[in-house]
């Protein structure tokens, strides 16, 4: 199931969401003000945030402005019902806008919406010229197929996923190898570089792997 990120201050309605998710089997986190959020998807990326728009401090949609580059669903709670904050939370990017005070059914209704929507979208990547086609395991450029080890998709499909974030050597071991590694983090650079050569990245100038102390792939 997904993991879910409930960004709402009032703590009866958080609760209440949550506890819902885990009822239907969602894992979830949980944020109280908007500060909080950018920071909380940088540790752990989620695959959907509900997200109330009369926050203290920063705002709803200055946190859709924020995490935008992320990419991640986004429904929007919250008690303004007014046009032109539905139209302005759409322009951000929200998947959906529910106005207080709703039924659960009809928030997990939605949720599941927007999760087989997006689920769909993300079968597969697309990015100049390289096409990652994820449930097949295959990879593709220029319309050529391209052959990488069980290794090398795992790591590129890590990087995919969790792009646009920040992930060190120790994490991404941690992520594409599935266990704690005890070997050198430098095998990290080693399949990065047979990614880079594999797919053409070292001509392209959309898709950057940067290496040091970070390690993340930028689209």
């Amino acid at each position: 199931m997904a993991h879910i990120l409930v960004v709402e201050d009032e703590q009866a309605i958080n609760d209440l969401i949550t506890m819902n998710l885990k009822l239907v089997g969602h894992a979830y986190s949980k944020a109280y003000t908007g500060s909080e959020v950018a920071e909380l998807l940088e540790k752990e990326r989620a695959d959907l945030v509900l997200l109330d728009v009369m926050l203290p401090g920063l705002d709803g949609f200055g946190v859709m402005e924020q995490i935008a580059p992320l990419r991640i669903p986004v429904i929007l709670i919250t008690a303004r019902g007014a046009l032109s904050d539905r139209i302005r939370g759409f322009e951000l990017g929200a998947d959906d806008y529910i106005i207080k005070p709703f039924e659960i059914l009809e928030l997990l209704a939605r949720i599941n919406v927007v999760l087989r929507r997006n689920e769909q979208a993300a079968s597969a990547f697309v990015c100049d010229g390289v096409e990652v086609r994820f449930k097949e395991r295959q990879v593709w450029v220029d319309q050529l197929l391209v052959d990488l080890t069980a290794r090398e998709f795992e790591l590129l499909e890590v990087l995919i996923r969790n792009r646009n974030i920040a992930l060190s050597r120790e994490k991404l071991l941690e992520l594409a190898w599935g266990y704690d590694y005890a070997g050198d983090t430098r095998t990290v650079d080693v399949h990065i570089r047979q990614l880079r050569k594999k797919l053409g990245w070292e001509e392209r100038i959309k898709t950057v792997f940067k290496l040091g102390y970070r390690l993340e792939v930028q689209v």
